[in-house]
């Protein structure tokens, strides 16, 4: 069984800005958010080919299957369903775990699986350590550069020692 491999939207696939030169831009067309220019479209075969079953964990929800899965030449993926109430200090620095860590621990179901992100924490490490028993590797990735090869490269090889 393939692990899931949790995938947040802003940062890791839109990127938040580049040092001197700005934004790199990959399409004129904006699909109504001008934000989705930002989107490396080459990512989605790799992302495909990482062995894992991609599962959308953004506050996008199904936004991402219609706006950002055609952009990156994915199929419509999983949407994890968070919690109805607002997420608490969303964007804000906390001591404990991100909202996201108890929905991502449920869905994956004591499977091991691969969570990328740019708000995890060392909290939601010690938090997942301590109530998931299986390998878990929450890859936090630089907002202003977004996934790079290095970091699908860190996927890809806990992919291959961690689910063999």
């Amino acid at each position: 069984m393939r692990p899931p491999l949790f995938l947040d939207v802003d940062g890791p696939l839109i990127p938040f800005g580049r040092a001197a030169g700005g934004y790199e831009t990959f399409t004129d067309a904006d699909h109504g958010n001008p934000l989705l220019s930002r989107i490396d479209p080459s990512l989605g075969p790799r992302l495909l080919a990482l062995g894992c079953d991609l599962v959308w964990a953004t506050t996008w929800l199904e936004d991402a299957n219609e706006c950002i899965a055609p952009l990156l030449g994915l199929p419509p993926l999983p949407v994890l369903d968070f919690p109805d109430e607002d997420p608490p200090g969303e964007n804000l620095p906390t001591a404990g775990p991100h909202w996201k860590t108890g929905p991502i621990v449920a869905w994956a179901a004591g499977r091991p699986f691969a969570w990328v992100d740019d708000e995890t924490t060392d909290a939601d490490r010690a938090w997942i350590a301590s109530h998931h028993p299986e390998p878990a590797l929450l890859h936090t990735v630089d907002p202003a550069t977004g996934l790079t090869g290095q970091d699908l490269a860190t996927i890809a090889a806990w992919s291959a020692h961690s689910c063999a």
